[in-house]
């Protein structure tokens, strides 16, 4: 049965902020509602989780599960939740309580004055270390400068989507689901909530700061502009440039007799280098983009559910 309000949480070993998550948003959810569900999508886990939802479910059928059959990554499995939740509103959020469940109340309220998306924006980043500061800024940067859609600076995929966006967002047929970038994609009225970041409550996350964010990064840098395919005409017309400049300079030091290298030998090393540098920078960004497209093409499915508890209807138990 449709509900006001579903609540999809991605986990993956989760044992030890389950419990503490559950009581902060339970209150926050009643304080709106007694009408929510909320969806844990997980990927096949090492540690109790799976064990603790299926506890919990059994105290209140409000809490449900879609597990997948072996680990898809969070964004397949935030695209999964979305999939099945069935309220008016969706709201996307981590089980570390880095993102405050306490915010729900007035994303809620902006939700119900009309706007469709609620973007939650962060102030302050508490837990994170200066290189993860550092990359998120400059991939935010870089993005923002070259994305066809522009996707709001220190944001995550804490936020709440209209019923409307989420059917949008879901018939959306790429198979990497890097939600910021497909919020924006699909449009309607959005709002910022500026909020300031709590450190993680338990455990360790999942992914590795550094590896991870540069991953998040350079997906959403692919999925949302073709500037690297440009960038690979530039540099080449560049260096080009600086070969035909090298001709003129190396005559005039002949002609003064201030050209102390084997003949040809500095000339034909620095071209070498340059071209060689060249082709093989566009070839990898070349490769990205090609690489993109047959796994595109593909068309494998982006999560394939295992169980599902409280789930009411599975379409063919996965979602292409």
């Amino acid at each position: 049965m449709p509900c006001l309000l579903s609540v999809v949480v991605p986990v993956y070993n989760e044992e030890q902020t389950l419990p503490k998550f559950l009581a902060a948003i339970r209150p926050a959810l009643s304080a709106v509602t007694e009408d929510y569900e909320i969806i844990f999508v997980a990927d096949p886990c090492t540690d109790r989780t799976v064990e603790m939802i299926h506890a919990e479910h059994e105290l209140d059928k409000r809490v449900k599960l879609l597990l997948f059959s072996r680990r898809f990554g969070q964004p397949s499995a935030t695209i999964g939740g979305l999939t099945y939740a069935s309220g008016e509103a969706v709201i996307v959020i981590d089980c570390d309580l880095q993102d405050p469940p306490r915010l729900i109340p007035e994303m809620v309220q902006r939700w119900r004055e009309g706007y469709k998306v609620v973007i939650p924006q962060r102030r302050s980043r508490e837990g994170e270390t200066m290189i993860k500061r550092i990359i998120s800024y400059v991939g935010y940067w870089v993005i923002n400068r070259i994305a066809i859609v522009p996707i709001p600076r220190n944001t995550g995929d804490f936020r709440l989507l209209d019923r409307r966006v989420v059917k949008e967002i879901v018939q959306l047929r790429e198979s990497h689901g890097f939600l910021r970038g497909l919020t924006s994609v699909v449009g309607f009225k959005t709002t910022l909530l500026q909020f300031d970041r709590d450190a993680r409550v338990g455990g360790e996350g999942k992914y590795n700061r550094l590896t991870g964010s540069l991953k998040i990064g350079f997906n959403g840098i692919v999925a949302f502009s073709d500037s690297l395919l440009r960038l690979m005409v530039v540099a080449g017309m560049a260096m080009a440039g600086v070969a035909l400049l090298a001709i003129p300079i190396v005559a005039v030091l002949k002609a003064y007799n201030l050209y102390g290298f084997v003949e040809g030998l500095a000339t034909m090393c620095i071209l070498m280098l340059f071209l060689g540098g060249i082709q093989l920078v566009g070839m990898g960004l070349l490769g990205a983009y090609v690489g993109r497209t047959y796994e595109e093409t593909k068309r494998r499915p982006k999560f394939i559910v295992e169980e599902s508890l409280g789930i009411d209807k599975l379409a063919r138990g996965s979602e292409p």
